[in-house]
Order: C-alpha cells, then sequence, then structure tokens
C-alpha cells in the first residue's frame, strides 16, 4: 500500500507529515514504520514522524514520534508545520488555528505570503517549573542554576518543561561542543526519569543567545522549537536575557517572547514545505 507523505522542517528540525484521516495504520505497527521512514539513509529521512489526525477537542490533533519511534509529547518546529499543512493544502480556511498534542492544546497564528503560510506564531502556553513535573530529580522545588554532575564534571542547568522535559545548561564556546559526546549523558542521566531534551547556551546579548539542542531520542537536530522555548525562559529566569529573544539554531532563528505577566511563551518561526512523495 502506498502511503502519501509530506517532507518539511522548521529551521531544519525536519519531520515527514502524513494526513491519518487519509492514510490508516494500525498503532502497533507504528513504532517500526516510523523507525523505518525516519532513516536517512534507507527511509524518506527525518527527525521523525507526525501524523496529522482530526480531533474533538481542538481543530486537529499532532500525533508525534521521534526518530526512534518514541512519542514525542510536543514539537514547535513541528507543531508549526502542522498549521501549514492543513492550510496549504485546504483543510481548514483559517489563519487562527487549534492543534492538540498529547492532551494538551496550542493556539496558532498564521502569517501569509502568496496565499501560503510562510511563518507561525504559536502561544506555547506556560512554561512547568517544578522539579517533579518537569520531571528532573532535585531537592529544591524548582531546578534553576541547579548543579549537575555528568562524566566527572560540573555544569549548571535550569530544568524547564514545555510539555516535555529541557535542561538548560549555560557555556561559553557552544560551537566547539563535542555534543555527540555529552549529549546523550545528560540525555540518560539518572536524574531525569523520563530522559531529557538538552540545550547547550551561550549568550551573545540581553536580546540574542546561541543554541545547540540533543533532543531525547532523536541526537543533535538542527533546531528545537520547545528548546528554544525553554531556553528564554531559563535565560530570563538567571538574569541574562530580556523576555524577548532571538535564538540562533543550526538551522535557522526563533522568535520567543516569555510574557511574564500572562506567563504565557510566544514563539515565532517559518514553516516549509520541501516536498511530497508516497512510500
Amino acid at each position: 500500500m502506498d502511503m502519501k507523505f509530506t517532507k518539511m522542517h522548521g529551521c531544519g528540525n525536519d519531520y515527514i507529515y502524513i494526513d491519518g484521516a487519509k492514510e490508516k495504520i494500525a498503532q502497533e505497527e507504528k513504532e517500526a514504520f516510523v523507525r523505518r521512514v525516519s532513516d536517512r539513509h534507507f527511509g524518506v529521512g527525518g527527525d521523525g514522524v507526525i501524523f496529522i489526525n482530526p480531533s474533538e477537542e481542538a481543530d486537529f490533533e499532532m500525533e508525534m514520534y521521534n526518530a526512534d519511534g518514541s512519542r514525542a509529547e510536543m514539537c514547535g518546529n513541528g507543531i508549526r508545520c502542522v498549521a501549514k499543512y492543513v492550510y496549504d493544502k485546504g483543510l481548514t480556511d483559517k489563519t487562527d488555528i487549534s492543534v492538540i498534542s498529547c492532551g494538551r492544546i496550542k493556539y496558532l497564528q498564521l502569517f501569509l505570503q502568496d496565499g501560503k503560510v510562510d511563518t507561525v506564531r504559536v502561544n506555547m502556553g506556560a512554561p512547568e517549573l517544578t522539579a517533579a513535573l518537569v520531571p528532573v530529580v532535585c531537592e529544591r522545588k524548582q531546578a534553576v542554576d541547579e548543579t549537575i554532575s555528568v562524566q566527572g564534571q560540573d555544569y549548571k542547568m535550569t530544568c524547564v518543561s514545555m510539555g516535555n522535559p529541557h535542561a538548560v545548561v549555560f557555556m561559553d564556546g557552544v560551537k566547539e561542543l563535542d555534543i555527540e559526546k555529552i549529549g546523550p549523558c545528560f540525555e540518560n542521566h539518572e536524574r531525569f526519569p523520563k530522559r531529557t531534551n538538552t540545550e547547550f547556551v551561550e549568550v551573545i546579548d540581553r536580546q540574542h543567545v546561541l543554541m545547540r539542542v540533543w533532543e531525547r531520542g532523536t541526537g543533535e537536530t538542527l533546531a528545537c522549537g520547545t528548546g528554544a522555548c525553554a531556553v528564554v525562559v531559563a535565560c530570563v529566569l538567571n538574569g541574562l536575557t530580556q523576555e524577548t529573544v532571538t535564538v540562533k539554531l543550526l538551522g535557522g532563528e526563533l522568535t520567543v517572547t516569555w510574557d511574564r505577566e500572562a506567563d504565557l511563551v510566544y514563539m515565532t518561526g517559518p514553516a516549509v514545505t520541501v516536498f511530497e512523495g508516497s512510500i
């Protein structure tokens, strides 16, 4: 059976998108399917697969999987591409939509160019800072500027959940970091009961930061939307930046604002269609 797909990316964070209303695959087969099509040598290639499904609670559901076949709760770059997919393909004519993922609804504002979606602003909701809910093992209620020992070296991390867990680590020399070596050690550290995404961040000034990310279940990616949101929250909590920050990623830039009064994080960035096909 041929299954139609669309390859899309947000700042280089690329996924394979499938219309779950039209393309049917048994739940027990999804893990193996995701691993196969995500493979960059033997499959389509991507950081994972996102099924776009009908929803009763929101306009659409995002059912997302990492490249290793594990289920993921949220992806800021992925959800922007969901918005582009449903508008460009005529599944909606609205420029303000809601998308549910793992029971959480996000609200998206679509900005058009030549009749198609160019950029998307996502209300990513409130950051979760309670350590037990991130989750991260921590003696304090919040893991802000918290010491963690990895491979015999101490690092300072600030832990934030944006619907998925993040450990934000501030350092110099982020470009030279051997992320393939250190990333897995953070991801699988005993202090993260559900593993973690890790952002290694260099502050340029109070409005710009540089970030590399090791994503749980995938490895280093060119961008991570929820990670960029977590980074800005961590920056503000540590007094390092203003509330609106341009986050420079390997694959592009995202603008993130933490409205502290409303306790909401907004992320704006591009969504791009690469190609379509069937597998």
